[in-house]
């Protein structure tokens, strides 16, 4: 065991063959987190002898080979050489994301991973949507889910809406993240690939570290981690994160308190793990913003309460023998809780009725606006009030499955082979209820509850109380094959059969009761061929799908717009949508004198059928519904390069991501460019929004002593389109570029104090676009608050934005032991 962490220390500061990514070297005292490799060297038992890994390579070389994980599967055993992987490989371990100083894994995803793009469209920087190859993870309910993400081997998009809380994933306890693509083993979501988070334990994992961090807009956070092996078969790993921010812009504070843990087992032929973890985080979820009131105060809301708290807690067993010496089997069974209770204030459809002012209407002046009894609710307001009201949801979903997996290495024909075989199964059942809380809205936009709810009411558009039940059953049957040519052509051709079920029942009426079954088989095929020891080229094709979430299913008729995510009325039929993917290009690694150089470049298109988006309602703002759109693609081109060396470590990255929509159609919108009826007009070739077209990044760390290093990175993001202008008529979200800088001082071996600058120049940009409805809540004159207010003025710029962070300094200090 020696001789293998020596090899692997020995190899750590050096740029990973076919990963593009740099393991930097731990500063003195700092506790080794090992990148997850394999060495093919012979491994001897100090105990009991030479293992069956050590039997199976003894007449084999000693190198270093370094691996890549081709399934959800948390072992490694489905894990073969980068270098016949047909795809792109995006990779980052626990010093990358170290390095950003976050407790955000999306923060290491958006500097390392060249097709990676963050909007903050929750106002939130805790609750961002990931976008990749503009494909996106989001945790706002109603956002079209194309990416899956995986925790240990165990799918966390969410039941309900397929959403994806990044907030809950640990971030210290994070081993490496791969982003996957051109994979359909991945399952359901994994239309434009599939976040692959690997968790420490107190294997790969020996020390302990405290790490506190303050600075500006009331940050302060801390995490803890513990790793030990015990006697060589046993070993314990534990993290704890807590932070609170107050946030930059008005009622946005975060609290984020985090717990992860691991017990494992293991011996020359196995290894076994139970982990769990628990989270509680609330934030303030501001939301976009009219321009017109940021151009008065940055930090301006508009209309709160907008409140978000996650909770989730679960339980995971892995395993993994080593049945034979080219047989390995894997498996896990895992339960999961997630609970999530929201707040939302929201200018109202309810009015004072036309012909009798003391009543209450909805829609329009003439449908009642009835209370939870069924009968027309009594106008208790001040004529001159501003009404509005609050919605409040609730999820919980209980989720438990499992996995089983097999890999075989045996030779086919004389030639080297990996395949791989695999189950899983999920079993999901929802609670989801929505309520809607009538209120006036005063200054700052701050809507204050009455007491009095809303029943069902309004005609066609209607809100009212949601009580449903949901049950998700997703079965996934998938093989893979890698099958070595020749000692440089490698070939890999598989698939995976996926099938949804998914059952609403409705608690109240029948209105949402529905019964859908989605099932497809997707194919992989592909090819890599090591063109000399430095370059790799690869290619290849596959297929995904994604079954319309319970949500989208009870929100999918034109004719009866909902509340999205809130107030589901109906549940017409949705298509499947499907996803082919080609992409090709060329990767490699060189000695160079000043260090190591790594690259990468390739190409991807991807085109889906029968894609679904959320539209708007032209009826009442708000509100909208789910549709199948025909079919989208999305093409571009991707390149990267790395310079690591003792000293010097170097990274720039840039990708082109051209998204379109190749059919006709006419979809509700928000946009001052929408006809009469409130419609825009989307033609073959229109681009979709709130896709950036360019993004350029790069950054630095360089060692000035070995004690004392500084670095900086730089982000360029283009202009997009507002969402709502799926017509390309409007003004686009403009480009905005970003510095920041992070230094560190190592001021003996166990201590290191450090610092960071994000937005050294404070730029002020947004991520994130879209319109509002300028007549729904009149302005207010001078107040309180009149600092960003309108100040009396009518809105007349109809888009609304989410802004990003000013400049903001961060310092710390982490201890090991």
């Amino acid at each position: 065991m020696g001789t293998r962490a020596l090899v692997i220390a020995s190899m750590s500061m050096c740029l990973v063959p076919g990963t593009e990514q740099a393991f930097a070297q731990s500063a003195p005292g700092e506790a080794q987190t090992l990148p997850p490799i394999v060495v093919s060297a012979p491994a001897v038992s100090a105990k009991r002898g030479p293992s069956r890994q050590a039997a199976r390579t003894a007449r084999k070389p000693s190198r270093v080979v370094y691996v890549y994980s081709t399934t959800p599967a948390a072992g490694s055993g489905s894990s073969i050489d980068v270098d016949k992987i047909p795809a792109s490989v995006n990779f980052v371990d626990a010093t990358r994301i170290a390095r950003t100083g976050s407790m955000n894994i999306t923060d290491a995803l958006l500097q390392q991973v060249p097709g990676v793009s963050i909007n903050e469209v929750a106002g939130n920087p805790f609750q961002p949507n990931v976008e990749f190859r503009g494909f996106v993870a989001s945790p706002v309910a109603g956002t079209p889910q194309g990416l899956a993400v995986y925790q240990n081997g165990v799918r966390i998009n969410e039941a309900f809406g397929d959403t994806v809380n990044w907030d809950l994933i640990p971030t210290t306890a994070i081993r490496s993240v791969s982003v996957v693509t051109n994979n359909p083993a991945f399952g359901l979501n994994a239309l434009g690939g599939a976040v692959n988070v690997q968790m420490k334990d107190g294997f790969n994992y020996h020390g302990a570290e405290v790490d506190t961090m303050g600075g500006s807009f009331g940050r302060i956070q801390s995490s803890a981690q513990w790793g030990k092996q015990v006697d060589g078969n046993f070993a314990v790993y534990g993290a704890l994160e807590g932070l609170h921010d107050n946030g930059f812009r008005n009622f946005s504070a975060s609290d984020v308190r985090r717990f992860y843990g691991d017990v494992g087992y293991k011996n020359e032929n196995s290894e076994f793990h139970v982990n769990m973890g628990v989270a509680d985080n609330k934030f303030g979820a501001a939301t976009t913003v009219p321009i017109e009131l940021l151009q008065q105060y940055w930090g301006a809301t508009y209309t709160t309460p907008q409140t978000t708290n996650n909770r989730v807690g679960y339980v995971n067993l892995t395993g993994k023998v080593e049945a034979t010496p080219t047989w390995t089997i894997e498996g896990s069974a895992h339960v999961r809780v997630f609970d999530q209770k929201a707040t939302d204030g929201n200018p109202t459809g309810t009015r004072p009725c036309a012909a009798d002012a003391t009543l209450l209407c909805f829609g329009n002046d003439t449908a009642p606006a009835n209370g939870l009894n069924g009968a027309q609710l009594a106008n208790p307001f001040d004529p001159a009030a501003v009404l509005g009201e609050i919605d409040r949801t609730t999820t919980r979903s209980t989720t438990g499955g499992f996995s089983l997996q097999a890999t075989n290495n045996d030779q086919l024909f004389g030639h080297n082979n990996h395949l791989v075989v695999g189950t899983s199964f999920d079993y999901s059942v929802t609670r989801f209820g929505a309520s809607a809380e009538l209120g006036t809205i005063g200054t700052n936009y701050v809507v204050s509850g009455s007491g009095v709810f809303l029943g069902q009411s309004g005609d066609p558009v209607s809100i009212g109380p949601v009580a449903l039940r949901t049950t998700n059953q997703y079965t996934g049957l998938y093989a893979l094959d890698t099958f070595d040519v020749t000692k440089a052509f490698s070939v890999t051709a598989g698939g995976r059969f996926n099938n949804a079920q998914i059952a609403l029942e409705d608690q109240i009426g029948t209105a949402l009761n529905g019964r859908e079954t989605f099932n497809r088989f997707n194919p992989i095929i592909g090819g890599t061929y090591k063109l000399t020891s430095d370059v790799t080229a690869y290619a290849g094709y596959s297929e995904a799908n994604r079954a319309p979430t319970p949500l989208e299913l009870g929100c999918a008729d034109p004719a009866r717009p909902c509340i999205i995510a809130a107030f589901l009325v109906s549940d017409p039929p949705l298509k499947q949508v499907v996803s082919r993917t080609v992409e090709a290009g060329f990767r490699g690694s060189h000695e160079l004198n000043i260090g190591t150089l790594g690259w990468k470049l390739g190409a991807f298109r991807a085109t889906n059928s029968d894609d679904i988006l959320a539209i708007p309602s032209p009826a009442l703002q708000g509100f909208g519904y789910f549709q199948n759109v025909g079919s989208t693609r999305r093409q571009g081109i991707e390149a990267q390069v790395n310079l690591q060396s003792k000293a010097l470590q170097l990274y720039a990255s840039y990708a082109l991501v051209d998204a379109r929509f190749l059919d006709t159609l006419k979809v509700g919108s928000n946009s001052p460019f929408a006809d009469v009826d409130g419609n825009v007009q989307i033609s073959p070739g229109n681009q979709i929004p709130a896709i950036p077209r360019n993004r350029i990044k790069a950054g630095f760390d360089y060692a000035i002593t070995d004690a004392l290093k500084v670095g900086g990175d730089a982000l360029f993001v283009s202009d997009q389109y507002f969402v709502g202008d799926e017509s390309n008529q409007a003004q686009r979200l403009p480009s905005y570029t970003v510095f920041n800088a992070h230094a560190s001082y190592q001021i003996d071996k166990r201590f290191q104090i450090y610092g960071r600058v994000d937005n050294i120049f404070d730029n002020r940009y947004a991520t994130y676009g879209t319109f509002f409805n300028t007549g729904a809540v009149p302005n207010f004159t001078a107040g309180p608050a009149t600092n960003f207010a309108n100040g009396g003025v009518s809105f007349t710029d109809a888009r609304s934005v989410s802004p990003a962070r000013p400049r903001a300094f961060y310092v710390g200090l982490k201890a090991t032991f």
